[in-house]
C-alpha cells in the first residue's frame, strides 16, 4: 500500500464535525444541530451483508457511500489493536473450531460479571492473523464465513485512506474503544495506542473526520486533553433518566467500572458536554417502548441539542423483527421518523437503505 500514508491531506477537506455529507444533499433544512444532513455510519461496516468488522465489510459501506465506518476496537496480547465487536473472538472468528487454541479458553471478569471464552487478550497479533471471521447473526447469510481475516486498525486506516484517494472524497472513522476498564485492568489500556497510531498518520487533529467513542466516561475525559477530535458519549440501555412522563431525561448514569483516569461521573447531560461532542443513545432511548400501541417520543434530541451535543443513534437494521410494529416492516419509515426529529447520525448495519432513506427525505 504505498503511499496511503502520504494521503493524509485528504482527511482535512471536511471542516466540521458534521461530517463528509455530499454538497448536493446539504441544500436542505435539517432539524440536526447545525442543520447539515445526518451522518450514515456504517456500524461494523456493511455488516448486514458481510461478516462484521473485515476489510470486506468497510469495503461493501464505502462503496456504498457511507459517511462514515465504525470499528470496533481491542486489543491482543502483544498490544496492537484489532477490530472486534467485543473482546471475546467465541462469536465472530472461527476460533471455537481451532483445537491449536483450545487451551486459550479463559474466565475473565468483564465488566463485572465473570464470563469464559477466547478473549482477544490471549492471542498475539500473529495468531490472531490465522482467525476467519464468521457471521455472528443467525438471521443472515453464512455464505461469507471463513473467507476474511481480523483486520487491524492500522489496516482500516489504510483501506480509508486509499478509498479517500480513489473516490476524491473524505471517509470518515468512527472508532470505538472496547470495554476501556478491562483493557485497563489487563495493562492494555487502548487510548494511547489509538492517539498512537493517529498521531503517527497526522490525524490526530481538528478537521479530520474521525469520531472516537465509547460507553464509559472515564477514558473519554482521560482523552479530552490529549486530542481535539470529537468524542461521543455512547448509552447504553439505563444510561438515561427519565421523568415520571417517561419522556424528559432528567440524569443520566455512565458506568466507569473503576476506571479512576476520568473526573467527576457525569450525571447530567451538560455534565457530559464537558468533555463530548455528541452522545450515541440506543434509539429505543429516543423513541421508547413502553408497552403502548406506538413508541413514545422523548426529548432526547431536543435536551442534547440544547447542551451543545449532537445525537447518533443505533442501530438501525433492516430485519422485521429489528422494526416497531408501526413501521410496518419498512426501514425507511424508521429512518424517516429520526429524521424528522432532527438526528445528526445513524448507526446502520445496511448503509444502502440509510442513504435512500437520507436521499428521499432531502429531496421531499
Amino acid at each position: 500500500m504505498a503511499g496511503v500514508r502520504s494521503l493524509g491531506f485528504l482527511w482535512v477537506l471536511v471542516l466540521t464535525m458534521s461530517g463528509t455529507v455530499s454538497a448536493q444533499s446539504a441544500n436542505k433544512k435539517w432539524a440536526t444541530l447545525d442543520g447539515a444532513p445526518p451522518l450514515v455510519i456504517a456500524h461494523r461496516g456493511a455488516s448486514g451483508y458481510r461478516p462484521e468488522h473485515t476489510l470486506a465489510s468497510y469495503q461493501l459501506a464505502i462503496e456504498f457511500g457511507a459517511d462514515y465506518v465504525e470499528p470496533d476496537l481491542v486489543a491482543t496480547r502483544d498490544g496492537h489493536l484489532v477490530a472486534r465487536h467485543e473482546p471475546l473472538l467465541d462469536d465472530t472468528t472461527d476460533v471455537k473450531s481451532r483445537p491449536e487454541f483450545a487451551s486459550r479458553l479463559s474466565t475473565k471478569n468483564l465488566d463485572g460479571k465473570q464470563v469464559t471464552g477466547f478473549f482477544a487478550s490471549d492471542f498475539t497479533l500473529a495468531e490472531i492473523r490465522q482467525l476467519r471471521a464468521v457471521q455472528p447473526n443467525p438471521a443472515r447469510s453464512k455464505e461469507y464465513d471463513g473467507k476474511f481475516t481480523v483486520p487491524t486498525f492500522e489496516e482500516i486506516l489504510d483501506l480509508v485512506a486509499q478509498e479517500s484517494a480513489k473516490r476524491g472524497r473524505s471517509i470518515g472513522i468512527y472508532p470505538e474503544t472496547k470495554h476501556p476498564a478491562f483493557h485497563l485492568g489487563l495493562q492494555l489500556p487502548l487510548e494511547d495506542r489509538l492517539l498512537e497510531v493517529l498521531n503517527r498518520r497526522g490525524l490526530n487533529k481538528v478537521g479530520t473526520p474521525i469520531f472516537i467513542q465509547s460507553f464509559e466516561s472515564a477514558n473519554l475525559q482521560y482523552l479530552r486533553p490529549k486530542t481535539e477530535l470529537p468524542m461521543v458519549q455512547l448509552m447504553e440501555e439505563g444510561s438515561l433518566i427519565y421523568d415520571e412522563s417517561g419522556k424528559r431525561v432528567v440524569s443520566v448514569s455512565i458506568p466507569n467500572h473503576g476506571d479512576a483516569r476520568g473526573g467527576k461521573r457525569p450525571s447530567s447531560l451538560a455534565d457530559v458536554a464537558k468533555y463530548a461532542n455528541a452522545i450515541g443513545p440506543w434509539k429505543r432511548q429516543i423513541l421508547r417502548d413502553v408497552g403502548q400501541p406506538t413508541l413514545l417520543t422523548t426529548t432526547v434530541i431536543e435536551q442534547a441539542h440544547a447542551a451543545g451535543l449532537r445525537v447518533h443513534t443505533y442501530t438501525f437494521r433492516n430485519e422485521p423483527a429489528t422494526l416497531a410494529p408501526e413501521y410496518h416492516n419498512d426501514p425507511l419509515q424508521e429512518y424517516r421518523r429520526f429524521f424528522e426529529l432532527g438526528i445528526d447520525g445513524v448507526f446502520s448495519d445496511f448503509a444502502d437503505t440509510a442513504l435512500k432513506a437520507r436521499a428521499a427525505w432531502a429531496s421531499r
